[in-house]
């Protein structure tokens, strides 16, 4: 997998991006014009799906920043399939769009579609999530450090432990992402680095598996999981809304989430953060999903023929659960 804390030294590609975005300028693709006569940018944007709420918010985001930056915006839904996504790319190059920025399914298998924007002059932008692929084919990343957040968890977790006053072995279910996903890959990597390193003698992760981000998988993953190890005291979920299904699962085992089982999730959207003021997630990582901002500052500069980083990463916090009322109300998401 390629290592994201390469994208803020790596020389190779930032260069590229400025011969890229120039190019794509005489392209001539936009349609609409701006005050002054300059042209309208138009963005290829391929999402992700539709998975969760923080889908749903950073969709909003990408969609509400475009309309204000002015730019003619080419949306397209994958729905968690990667086809799709490559399919939608494929379309805005024949579409000769000025930018295409894509949030990726998977991280592998992108060389031939990424292959196809350079030889057409088409500067790509990944967000949200990082690819494994020759770094040269993309621009930059605007988004979060995954394995950061995973460690961010495991040192939360230890807060968690210590204020619900728990002794003894932390047997600990993991709810992971779509298999093959950034997030999934490196909040598991993250998580484990820390408990492997602090923690070998008395945390271990007894089952750990899919439930593709969604709130049903984790609903029925987590059913399982208390079927075949019925001793778990503690939840790791990879995001808010397989925390959430969760939840329910371990209410209808006659648990109590947040005491009996600690939770600990990954996002921060207003439902998790309900669920927490109600006791029932004792800590969440955030994971901001309202990049889309930030995405069309990047897109103007690499556009113009700017140079920029090759990670920008976005801003974020941790609460715990004594946190969870004062900090709903602000929430955006």
């Amino acid at each position: 997998m390629l290592n994201r804390r390469n994208f803020l030294t790596a020389a190779v590609g930032v260069a590229a991006a400025g011969t890229l975005a120039a190019c794509a300028k005489e392209d001539g693709s936009s349609n609409g014009s701006s005050s002054g006569g300059s042209k309208t940018i138009t963005l290829g944007f391929s999402q992700v799906g539709s998975e969760s709420g923080w889908r749903s918010a950073n969709t909003d985001s990408v969609k509400s920043a475009a309309k204000e930056a002015g730019y003619k915006l080419q949306f397209s839904d994958a729905q968690q399939k990667q086809e799709n996504q490559i399919s939608a790319i494929r379309s805005y190059i024949q579409q000769k769009v000025d930018v295409i920025a894509f949030s990726p399914v998977v991280v592998t298998g992108w060389d031939a579609i990424l292959k196809e924007a350079k030889a057409a002059k088409i500067p790509v932008v990944l967000t949200d999530r990082s690819v494994e692929s020759d770094e040269s084919l993309f621009v930059t990343l605007v988004g979060s450090d995954f394995t950061d957040e995973g460690r961010r968890a495991a040192k939360i977790l230890e807060k968690v432990l210590e204020k619900a006053g728990h002794k003894g072995k932390v047997k600990i279910a993991q709810l992971e992402g779509t298999t093959g996903a950034a997030p999934a890959i490196e909040r598991a990597k993250g998580f484990k680095e820390v408990m492997d390193a602090e923690h070998k003698d008395d945390w271990e992760i007894v089952v750990s598996q899919t439930g593709d981000f969604t709130r049903a998988g984790g609903k029925q993953v987590m059913a399982a999981f208390l079927q075949s190890n019925p001793d778990i005291n503690v939840l790791y979920a990879h995001n808010d809304d397989m925390g959430l299904g969760a939840i329910q699962a371990i209410e209808a085992a006659g648990k109590k989430p947040g005491k009996d089982i600690l939770i600990v999730t990954v996002d921060g959207v207003k439902d998790g953060f309900i669920a927490m003021s109600e006791g029932k997630i004792n800590a969440i990582v955030e994971c901001n999903p309202l990049l889309g901002p930030q995405l069309m500052e990047v897109v103007k500069k690499v556009h113009e023929g700017e140079k920029v980083e090759r990670w920008i990463k976005t801003e974020e916090s941790d609460f715990m659960q004594d946190q969870a009322k004062d900090a709903l109300p602000t929430r955006k998401y």
